[in-house]
């Protein structure tokens, strides 16, 4: 812990931007209160004068960022999902909006001083951002079997029994699989199906689980990843979506998986939906569209670089791609021949 902390120099006192700090401090199983001293030193040492807010209450990030009228440099918060919801959410509605920096709350220590370094030494990132009917999304909106999960679930349960309160509160649903009669829109096209599950995603990683939508996300690429799992109509049907699930692949029998920047959803009855594991209220008409580049949040150099290079490599891949289907195109055209008199 000290060697983290003890790399930092403090800089030029006259040049010293500012920060707000927005936390939970009921989130995750107490950690942040500890390190509370050291992430401040940090970010002071970074060069940032702090000002500090605690949340009191329900939206209360959500408030602050929107209704603060300070020259604030960078909005810092840490939390769960939820606090960074409601930051994201803030600083969209902003007419002038400034880089977010997270601290997950709930990890290690050292994961949450090293957080702090990437807040106030890292680069900013401009990632798209979901908006849902006149929300805001960071990295998923969803509907149906599980999604409740997050936000059902007591604090009080998941700060003493942390991962197993998910795992208590899903077993719960096991037997009660959701139906719901959906048409989807998008790109021209038009599905219309039961659904037991949907989501659309900005991330590699859903409910800690990675590479269930696949490897070639990039988050600043203006389109979403939408998977849609049809309701299945016998246990055979939902045994094999869950093994397709447990060995993350796209069962195209009982799914839909695709990519756009704008997604319509129309339902006959209102359907709850959850925002990054908070309640998203319940909608019988969503219009997701995807705001690229729409949100700046700090992230270390080395994985910006990181990004970069896997957006190059997807995109020449694409390429290539394309090229070989021209090319197969053309060989399966026939030859056009004209006879000779």
């Amino acid at each position: 812990m000290e060697n983290v902390i003890e790399k930092y120099t403090d800089k030029d006192q006259n040049r010293r931007k500012k920060m707000l700090f927005i936390y939970n401090p009921n989130a995750g199983t107490g950690v942040l209160k500890p390190n509370l001293s050291d992430i401040l030193d940090i970010f002071v040492k970074g060069g940032y004068e702090v000002t500090v807010y605690p949340t009191q209450k329900y939206h209360d990030a959500l408030a602050k960022t929107i209704a603060y009228t300070e020259p604030y440099d960078l909005v810092a918060c840490s939390g769960g999902d939820g606090t960074l919801d409601e930051v994201v959410t803030g600083m969209c509605r902003r007419k002038e909006m400034v880089p977010i920096g997270y601290i997950p709350a709930g990890h290690i220590s050292k994961d949450m001083l090293e957080a702090a370094d990437t807040v106030v030494n890292g680069v900013p990132f401009s990632c798209d951002v979901g908006v849902f009917n006149d929300d805001f999304f960071v990295y998923i909106a969803a509907f149906g079997l599980f999604t409740d999960v997050s936000y059902e679930t007591k604090q009080s349960m998941k700060n003493v029994l942390g991962h197993l309160a998910y795992v208590l509160e899903g077993a719960k649903r096991i037997f009660n699989v959701p139906s719901y009669h959906i048409r989807v829109e998008h790109d021209g096209e038009v599905l219309e199906e039961d659904f037991m599950f949907g989501m659309v995603t900005n991330s590699r990683s859903v409910g800690g689980f990675r590479g269930i939508i696949g490897r070639d996300v990039i988050f600043d690429d203006g389109v979403f990843e939408v998977t849609l799992i049809k309701t299945p109509r016998n246990p055979i049907e939902l045994n094999e979506i869950v093994a397709a699930l447990v060995i993350r692949q796209i069962d195209s029998k009982h799914m839909y998986s695709f990519k756009s920047s704008c997604v319509k959803f129309t339902s006959f009855e209102e359907i709850p939906w959850t925002l990054d594991g908070e309640f998203g209220g319940e909608h019988d008409e969503v219009l997701v569209q995807n705001k690229k580049q729409g949100l700046q949040i700090m992230i270390k150099e080395s994985t910006k670089q990181h990004f970069e290079e896997k957006k190059e490599a997807l995109q020449s891949a694409m390429e290539e791609a394309d090229i070989e289907e021209m090319v197969g195109i053309e060989e399966l055209e026939p030859e056009n021949t004209v006879d000779e008199k």
